[in-house]
């Protein structure tokens, strides 16, 4: 069982680590192509942790499905059920005033839209860090998305 916390805590390092190596490089076409990013290294490293915080939420996810499933289909379903509509269901896609109102209703328990939310008001030159902080609640689900996949693998011990 403590085999489990340290490959599922080394799992987690790469999928962050992979995820900040995925961010700069984007940052860094996004440079080459002539962008500006107003709130600085600031807020491009808070861009960059919003990424990893929302990698980490879906892959515990993830993790604690196929566990307690151990149905590759099952999870490949509840995976697309929730990852993709989360994210057009945010303002990553469209501006959700655009949108219908149920949309903006919905976007504002989103963690997708939590983390666009932040990354985007940190990204300006004269940000507010209390909109920023405010998406903070990224960093609780990640705890808890882990404490779930936590205890689905013991479930899954205890079965086995």
């Amino acid at each position: 069982m403590r085999w489990f916390g340290l490959a599922d805590a080394a799992d987690r390092l790469v999928r962050a680590v992979q995820t900040v190596l995925q961010s700069v490089a984007v940052v860094a076409v996004a440079l080459a192509a002539g962008a500006r990013f107003p709130g600085g290294v600031t807020g491009v490293g808070v861009t960059v942790l919003a990424a990893v915080l929302l990698v980490l939420i879906f892959s515990a996810l993830s993790s604690a499905v196929a566990l307690l499933t151990r149905r590759q289909a099952t999870l490949i379903a509840i995976s697309q059920f929730t990852t993709l509509p989360l994210m057009f269901l945010s303002s990553a896609v469209m501006d959700l005033r655009l949108a219908p109102s149920w949309v903006g209703n919905v976007a504002a328990c989103n963690p997708v839209e939590w983390a666009v939310a932040a990354a985007r008001q940190a990204l300006l030159a004269r940000a507010d860090r209390e909109a920023v902080w405010a998406r903070a609640l990224l960093a609780a689900v990640a705890l808890a998305m882990s404490f779930l996949a936590t205890r689905a693998f013991r479930a899954y011990r205890r079965s086995a």
